[in-house]
């Protein structure tokens, strides 16, 4: 294959955990070529897409992972596939990218994750399209609906629906001193809106990670541990990452997300799971490859560039 890869800077990666990296890697093994696109590369010209693009030779080395050749102007229809990897936040200039990507599949190239899919599937929202997998929650702006929730469920998390990292995650109980600020802070003065959910105890055991590719999930799932006195089980706030083996529920919970996740060309997706409860569907750059790979001796790499070779060549 010519395979894309839309990414942000790669000088700026985190070698030791990117995912991005290591597709990239096993798709070069397999004798793919690679054409590197940063998100500002994108655009359309006349109703043809087209980005500003470099080959790419990857390495698995610390001290320089990568190789680039000279960056030239490229239709996106010359390429096979594309993997879309740009990180949020999810903005306008992000939705702008997928329109652009939307038309490359229109001219025949096969994009992961689809563009319409990654505009519809907001990452905290989606979630509720399954409330039978979720804990109570509410998605509003309206300042009544919060405090009445918070009074209701007594302990609470509350999140903006396009953060990602455990970025301005906050957890309320009902006599916070806090409550009224932190709301109006969220909130923007209660005209943008947040996601609120019952606070789950087993966030304590960790915030597990199941990577799902075409609608199965890995055999085992990777619990990220907040650190002491950590509210967040994200690895960017600082979690510590363990293997965990996948309960019944996380099955259950795999089976009812899985199908939709195949109708929507959602190759790529990690399910964020609480305890019992599906608290994030991400399908923007899903990560933690490196861990399964470390923790598990599960090969996600692998087993996701078969899946792009399935569906492409």
């Amino acid at each position: 294959m010519k395979l894309g890869i839309v990414m942000d800077p790669i000088e700026t990666i985190n070698f030791k955990k990117d995912s991005t990296l290591a597709m990239m890697i096993e798709a070069q093994n397999k004798n793919h070529e690679l054409f590197y696109m940063t998100p500002d590369s994108l655009y359309i010209n006349s109703g043809i897409s087209y980005a500003a693009s470099s080959k790419v030779e990857v390495k698995n080395d610390p001290l320089g992972w990568f190789e680039l050749e000279e960056e030239k102007l490229i239709k996106l229809s010359q390429l096979d596939a594309i993997l879309m990897r740009q990180d949020p936040p999810f903005n306008s200039n992000y939705i702008y990218n997928t329109y652009v990507l939307e038309m490359a599949s229109r001219e025949g190239v096969s994009i992961f994750n689809n563009p319409r899919s990654l505009r519809d599937c907001n990452e905290k929202v989606f979630a509720t399209e399954f409330p039978q997998c979720c804990t109570k929650h509410l998605v509003t702006s309206h300042k009544k609906l919060l405090t009445d929730f918070v009074e209701e469920h007594n302990d609470t998390v509350i999140k903006p629906l396009d953060g990602m990292g455990g970025a301005s995650i906050f957890r309320l109980k009902k006599n916070d001193p806090n409550l009224n600020v932190i709301l109006e802070t969220i909130t923007l003065h209660f005209t943008q809106k947040v996601m609120i959910q019952e606070y789950i105890p087993e966030i304590a055991e960790g915030d597990k990670r199941v990577l799902i590719i075409n609608g199965e999930p890995m055999s085992a799932a990777i619990a990220r541990i907040p650190a002491q006195g950590e509210l967040r089980g994200n690895l960017a706030a600082g979690a510590s990452a363990v293997a965990k083996s996948l309960s019944d529920r996380d099955m259950w919970i795999c089976r009812e997300v899985g199908p939709s996740l195949v109708e929507k060309g959602l190759l790529l997706v990690g399910l964020d799971i609480i305890g019992d409860y599906l608290t994030e569907i991400n399908v923007t750059s899903p990560t933690c490859f490196k861990e399964y790979k470390e923790l598990c001796d599960i090969d996600v790499a692998k087993t996701f560039i078969e899946a792009v070779e399935e569906f492409t060549l």
